[in-house]
C-alpha cells in the first residue's frame, strides 16, 4: 500500500477492518513499519485471528505426530499378519484366537474325536474307550441301584482268581464288560479280574486290541454305599501271539492269550478308571495328560470335568495297603515309617487315608 494510504489506515481504524488480512500480512511482518497492534485496536483485530489459527494449526499438527508415533509403536509390537487387518480389531481377534481355549464341559466323545484328529489315537481304539464308557454307565446305574434291587451280598459262594469271595455285581459287571468289549469287534483278547484265564474274542468279532480290567474293584463295599470302581488298561496285540482258531488247539490259542496280556506297562496305549461314588467320574489317558469325565445323568453322557490331572510334588495324605508290612523291603518300610513320624519341617505325620489287611 502506498505511504498515504497507510497513514489514512493508521488514522482510521475503521478504514483498517475492512481489508483483507492477506493483504496485511507484509504489512503486520515488515520491519520498516512501526506500527504497534497493542496501540491501534484495529490491527490488534486482524491479529488476533490470524495468531489464533495458528495456534490451532500448532495443535493439530501436534496431536496428528502424537496419533502417528503411536500407531507406529503399536505396529512394531504386532506380528506381521495383523498388520494387513483393519486396525485395533483385528489386532484383539489375533490375541483371543492365541490364547488357550480350556477343554472342560467337553463331551467324551467329542474329546475321543478330537484325540483321533490329533492322531493320538486311531478309529478302532476310539470304539473300544466309547464301549468302555458304555459299560461303566451301566454299571454306574446297577451299583447306586443295588440295595433296592437285591444285588447286594455274594453270589452263590464263588471265588475269583484272586480267591476273593465274589459279590453279585462282579459277576455282573463282568458280564457287561465282556459284552460291550466283545461286541464292539475292535478286540482280539480280553482279559478280566473275575475270569482265571483270558479270553480270546470269536473271530466273527475279534479285532486287534487286548483289554485288561477289573469289572468293579472294592465291590466288597457295595453294601455299606462306599464307593467302587473298574479299572482297565489296553494293549496292541502283539502278532506273534495272535490266536489262530482255524489250525491250532485250545491249549495254543490258550497260551498265546497269556502271552498277549502279559506285556510291560510300557506298551499300554491308554488306561484308566471309573468310580462310582456321589458321583460317577472316568479318568483315562492315551498318552497325552490326565483327563477326568464326570457322568451327567439328565443327559447321560460324561463331560470333561477335569484337564491335565497332575500328581502334586507333596501332599499331606498317604494311602498304602499295609496288609503286607513284614514282607516288605527294608526301603519301603522306613520311607512308610518316616511318613507316619512326620521330619522337623513337616510338623504333625501325615494322616492315613487308610490301610487295608491283606
Amino acid at each position: 500500500l502506498p505511504h498515504a494510504s497507510w497513514s489514512c489506515a493508521r488514522a482510521h481504524p475503521v478504514v483498517v477492518a475492512s481489508f483483507s488480512p492477506l493483504l496485511f500480512s507484509p504489512l503486520l511482518s515488515s520491519r520498516r513499519r512501526r506500527c504497534n497492534t497493542r496501540t491501534h485496536p484495529a490491527m490488534a483485530a486482524i491479529a488476533a485471528p490470524l495468531a489464533f489459527r495458528a495456534a490451532a494449526a500448532t495443535t493439530v499438527a501436534s496431536t496428528r505426530a502424537v496419533q502417528r508415533s503411536t500407531r507406529a509403536t503399536a505396529l512394531k509390537a504386532v506380528p506381521t499378519r495383523s498388520r494387513r487387518g483393519r486396525g485395533t480389531a483385528v489386532v484383539v481377534r489375533a490375541a483371543a484366537a492365541a490364547a488357550p481355549k480350556s477343554a472342560l464341559g467337553q463331551p467324551f466323545t467329542t474329546w475321543l474325536l478330537k484325540e483321533e484328529n490329533a492322531g493320538r489315537i486311531d478309529g478302532e481304539l476310539c470304539i473300544v474307550l466309547s464301549s468302555i464308557a458304555l459299560a461303566c454307565k451301566q454299571i454306574a446305574n446297577l451299583v447306586q441301584r443295588a440295595g433296592i434291587s437285591g444285588n447286594t451280598g455274594l453270589a452263590g459262594g464263588a471265588d475269583n482268581i484272586q480267591g476273593e469271595a465274589q459279590k453279585k455285581l462282579d459277576v455282573i459287571s463282568n458280564e457287561i464288560f465282556c459284552d460291550v468289549l466283545r461286541t464292539s469287534g475292535r478286540t482280539g483278547v480280553i482279559a478280566s479280574e473275575e475270569e482265571d484265564l483270558p479270553v480270546a474274542v470269536e473271530e466273527t468279532y475279534s479285532g486287534n486290541y487286548v483289554v485288561v480290567f477289573d469289572p468293579l474293584d472294592g465291590s466288597s463295599n457295595i453294601d455299606a454305599a462306599v464307593s467302587t470302581g473298574s479299572i482297565w488298561g489296553i494293549y496292541n496285540s502283539d502278532e506273534s501271539c495272535i490266536p489262530d482258531f482255524d489250525t491250532e488247539d485250545a491249549a495254543s490259542v490258550e497260551e498265546k492269550c497269556i502271552t498277549n496280556v502279559c506285556q510291560p506297562g510300557k506298551n499300554m496305549l491308554s488306561a484308566g478308571y471309573c468310580m462310582y461314588s456321589s458321583s460317577t467320574v472316568l479318568v483315562v489317558t492315551v498318552g497325552a495328560g490326565v483327563y477326568g469325565f464326570t457322568l451327567d445323568p439328565s443327559v447321560g453322557e460324561f463331560i470333561m470335568s477335569h484337564e491335565k490331572i497332575q500328581v502334586p510334588k507333596s501332599g499331606k495324605i498317604y494311602s498304602f495297603n499295609e496288609g503286607n508290612y513284614t514282607m516288605w523291603e527294608d526301603g519301603l518300610k522306613q520311607y512308610i515309617d518316616s511318613l507316619k513320624k512326620g521330619g522337623a519341617e513337616a510338623g504333625a505325620p501325615p494322616p492315613a487315608r487308610f490301610s487295608l489287611p491283606s
